[in-house]
């Protein structure tokens, strides 16, 4: 059963401004999109599409128009081609809905910093800001919601602004929600604190759990309720495609590997022994395959072991989830929700805002949330629409601008 559009949303069109556009990730959910849409495909893995959601106001899938940024000019429909060549896309698909990968394709802008990039911080984000609005303005959708699915970056070790934060700032200075769907830094970087709570948009993120940590988020609770003691549990990934090649670098699979541990400490009470590591395996492709090897110890002192074989693709398991986050996060902007939804932990490794770490408590204050939008779903919107990217106002009504300095907040033309 699909979620049905509110009175609000009928006829109306969404944005879904993607980071990382014509990676893997964005190009699954493009063509998935289309799929779904146009009923070659059922909504397999899309948790709004389940009757729970229904009636919530979200928008329509048909709704969704597609944009982004990217550092690869590789275009959609070719990027798809690949896909299907490597079982991650149904066979046939490219060329089904080449009009729609196409049409996303001439809304891709280029990202950056490049390579010899002489522009600023700042010249940055307003030109990530105007490409935003740009789009807004040109698509004539109510509102965009930007969704970060680009490759992991390293966590920053100063005070500037990694890739991560420059596109979520911009995002903030376009009067846009927000999806962190990656361990990258985004909004979590200090100097956009200030910026991000005076912005009064919905916020979500970070780290998609979609194969590993999403068993994990199951299993740890499981032995906690039974009180059994957990006394090691190890992983190792072997990926490949992009994601593989940028998990290679340490620093990048550090900050990959913090959810995931941090997701057990919260499950279990209290850290455990053990590590997951990530092996770059380019055969592999899109796909990924992770071992658990989780020892524990039963009544009178028993050993005991469990161990789990997680194989899956990460793009086809990723992009229901990221149609999923952008129309909750959109129907949340046009209820007039603001701030980290922690309602929303249940896509996440390491979601912000509070919440529970078991999946299953997660689910249900997502349903919880369903119910906070379904409320008067066929209501005048709370904030008058917005998103159209002449900059987030803050309380006293000037643009947000964003400052790598530490001092966060100052008032600005939002250009």
């Amino acid at each position: 059963m699909s979620a049905s559009p509110s009175a609000s949303s009928r006829g109306s069109r969404t944005g879904v401004w993607l980071i990382g556009a014509r990676g893997s990730v964005a190009t699954t959910v493009v063509a998935g999109c289309a799929a779904v849409t146009a009923g070659l495909h059922p909504p397999t893995g899309m948790v709004t599409e389940t009757p729970d959601f229904a009636d919530a106001g979200l928008p329509a899938l048909p709704s969704l128009v597609f944009g982004g940024h990217d550092t690869v000019d590789c275009p959609l429909p070719k990027r798809a081609e690949a896909l299907a060549a490597g079982g991650v896309l149904p066979h046939g698909l490219p060329s089904a809905v080449g009009a729609e990968l196409a049409a996303a394709d001439r809304e891709i802008r280029p990202g950056g910093p490049l390579p010899g990039d002489t522009r600023d911080e700042e010249e940055l984000i307003a030109a990530f800001a105007a490409d935003i609005t740009d789009f807004g303005r040109r698509s004539g959708v109510e509102r965009t919601v930007v969704v970060n699915v680009a490759s992991t970056e390293p966590a920053p070790t100063g005070g500037a602004l990694p890739a991560s934060s420059l596109y979520a700032a911009a995002a903030l200075r376009a009067g846009c929600p927000y999806v962190n769907f990656t361990p990258s830094t985004g909004l979590h970087h200090p100097a956009l604190a200030a910026p991000a709570e005076a912005s009064g948009l919905p916020h979500a993120g970070r780290d998609g759990k979609t194969g590993q940590t999403l068993l994990r988020s199951v299993l740890g609770p499981m032995f906690a309720q039974r009180a059994l003691a957990v006394r090691a549990w190890s992983g190792t990934n072997l990926l490949g495609g992009g994601d593989g090649a940028a998990l290679a670098d340490p620093a990048a699979a550090a900050a990959k590997n913090a959810g995931k541990e941090r997701v057990l400490a919260d499950t279990l009470g209290a850290p455990v022994e053990g590590e997951v590591h990530i092996d770059d395996v380019p055969a592999l492709g899109d796909w990924k395959t992770a071992w658990d090897h989780v020892a524990f110890d039963g009544f009178l002192g028993a050993r005991m072991i469990l161990q789990t074989t997680w194989q899956g693709c990460d793009s086809s398991l990723a992009a229901p989830l990221v149609l999923d986050l952008a129309r909750l996060v959109a129907r949340a902007h046009e209820r007039g929700v603001s701030g980290p939804l922690g309602e929303l932990g249940f896509f996440f490794k390491d979601p912000v805002g509070e919440g529970p770490s078991s999946l299953a408590e997660q689910y249900t204050e997502l349903k919880r949330f369903a119910g906070r939008l379904r409320d008067d779903a066929d209501a005048a919107p709370a904030d008058g629409g917005g998103g159209d990217g002449d900059g987030a106002a803050g309380e006293n009504g000037d643009a947000v601008a964003v400052r790598s300095d530490g001092r966060g907040v100052e008032g600005g033309a939002g250009r």
